[in-house]
């Protein structure tokens, strides 16, 4: 049965959690947007989504790098500043008393628009801004089972088109890819670039292992994931060869491993793609490694904001 790395194990305090939305905490049950909001109309804004561990959210700054850029990408004014924002997530968690086993979602439209229509000028008010938190931890049966691939149609397009650095609400390319793969029994989708070859999955990013080497797209025709840039500096750190680079479907069916990344589960064996089992359709060394020094990773970053 077709299962999603973002899949969870529903928890019983999440029916009460508070959301932080324009300033205000809101019970769950209260929390809306208005339904002339541009997220709402038009999927006009960017967002990100943060892991909670020993009650700081990690790698905080390179989260909202990527958010601010999106934003003045698309000439959209936050209203808020980076500690004004911060000191709004900490507040959020502060009144669902949460620490740890928790996923952050801190998304950003345009606002309310005085009619249903694309253009930014008609829009009346200030950017909406909502955080939700919830209790929320990828399922350890996934993890350990590994994910099936399957290749996908659509492909990842030009930055001409639709930039795929933007974290967008926009994301209808990836739910058609997202729906493909379910119908073909698989747990994700593997895209392809324009030139065919491997780009990135619809809601992770895609690794291989070849011959003790970690290859990784060339990243043109994929979003600038946190996880990913942190996999990779983990491996220059401890000396493992990692590539971006342009590679096709002959080689991830020959992969030695292959896994996804991504800020919700973190690195995640995949065992099959396609068809094709990859490696003996087992967890690889490689990535074990990586998920041991990334879990190393995260206590850093926790331990040093904690200190701050």
């Amino acid at each position: 049965m077709a299962q999603s790395i973002h899949d969870f194990h529903d928890d019983p305090r999440n029916a009460d959690i508070q959301i932080w939305v324009n300033g205000a905490l809101k019970h769950r049950s209260e929390a809306v947007v208005s339904v002339f909001d541009s997220g709402f109309v038009l999927g006009d804004g960017v967002w990100e989504g943060l892991r909670v561990v020993g009650g700081q959210p990690l790698f905080l700054g390179a989260h909202l790098d990527r958010l601010f850029e999106g934003a003045k990408a698309i000439a959209l004014d936050i209203g808020l500043d980076r500690a004004a924002l911060t000191a709004a997530i900490r507040a959020t968690l502060a009144a669902n008393a949460m620490t740890d086993g928790v996923h952050l979602r801190l998304m950003v439209t345009r606002g309310v628009k005085r009619t249903p229509y694309q253009d930014p000028r008609v829009t009346v008010g200030p950017a909406t801004i909502v955080i939700i938190p919830e209790h929320k931890l990828a399922k350890p049966e996934t993890l350990a089972a590994g994910l099936t691939l399957f290749t996908v149609h659509v492909r990842r397009g030009h930055a001409d088109v639709l930039d795929p650095k933007l974290n967008s609400h926009s994301k209808l390319n990836c739910i058609t890819t997202c729906i493909q793969a379910t119908a073909a029994g698989a747990d994700e989708a593997l895209m392809l670039d324009p030139q065919g070859f491997v780009a990135t999955c619809n809601s992770t990013h895609f690794f291989i292992v070849r011959r003790g080497q970690v290859w990784t797209s060339s990243g043109d025709y994929c979003l600038g994931g946190i996880t990913r840039s942190n996999v990779l500096a983990l491996c220059r750190e401890a000396g493992i060869p990692a590539f971006e680079k342009n590679f096709s479907l002959t080689e991830v069916y020959s992969a030695d491993e292959a896994f996804v990344t991504g800020t919700f589960a973190g690195l995640a064996p995949v065992r099959q793609i396609d068809g094709r089992i990859i490696g003996d359709g087992q967890p690889g060394a490689m990535l074990q490694r990586l998920q041991g020094l990334y879990r190393e990773l995260v206590q850093r970053d926790v331990a040093a904001r904690s200190a701050a």
